[in-house]
C-alpha cells in the first residue's frame, strides 16, 4: 500500500473517507470536488455501502513511471495506476481499498487528444481505478466487457459521454 502525503482534502460521506493528494510539484487545474464525487458516485454505483476507504493521488509522470516499473514492471508513465489493499483499519474497522495514482500530464494530454475537457478526463481515470480497486480488470474480454459497461453507465450518470475504449 502507498501512502504519499502532500496537499491533502478528504470528504467522509456514507460511503467512507475518500483522501485526495495532489503532490505539489503538479497544479491541477480543476475543482478537487469533481473527482471526490467520481469517487462517491462510483462507489455508491458498485453498492459499497461498508463505509470503504480510498486514496487518489494526482502526480506527475516521473512518479506514475517509477511506480509502473517498480509494480508492473513496464518501464513507460501510463496514465492511472491501481493498488488494491483490502486492508481493515484496527482504529475504524473499515476496509481500506487502496490506492489509485493518476498522471496530471498524461490527463492533460489524453484530454488534448481526445477532444474533451482535462475535468471530464480526470473523472474517467478516477472512475476507472476506483473499478480497478473494486476487482474490475479488462485483460479477458468477458471483463473487460463487463468493466467497459460499468464505467460507461457511472461516466453517463456523472453527466459525461465519453467513447474511450478500454
Amino acid at each position: 500500500m502507498l501512502r504519499l502525503q502532500q496537499k491533502n482534502l478528504a470528504r467522509y460521506d456514507p460511503v467512507g473517507m475518500i483522501t485526495l493528494q495532489v503532490k505539489r510539484n503538479v497544479k491541477l487545474t480543476i475543482d478537487q470536488s469533481i473527482l471526490l464525487r467520481a469517487a462517491e458516485f462510483t462507489l455508491q454505483f458498485a453498492q459499497r455501502n461498508d463505509h470503504s476507504d480510498l486514496t487518489i493521488v494526482i502526480g506527475n509522470d516521473e512518479l506514475i513511471h517509477q511506480l509502473n516499473l517498480k509494480y508492473r514492471q513496464v518501464n513507460t508513465p501510463t496514465d492511472v495506476l491501481s493498488f488494491p489493499s483490502g486492508e481493515i483499519d484496527p482504529d475504524t474497522s473499515r476496509v481500506y481499498l487502496g490506492d489509485v495514482i493518476i498522471s496530471l500530464p498524461r490527463a492533460e494530454e489524453q484530454a488534448f487528444t481526445q477532444g474533451h475537457s482535462v475535468a471530464e478526463e480526470f473523472q474517467l481515470l478516477v472512475v476507472h481505478g476506483i473499478l480497478h480497486l473494486l476487482g474490475y480488470d479488462h485483460v479477458k474480454a468477458t471483463d473487460k466487457k463487463q468493466m467497459q459497461d460499468i464505467q460507461d453507465k457511472i461516466m453517463s450518470q456523472l453527466g459525461i459521454n465519453l467513447s474511450v475504449q478500454l
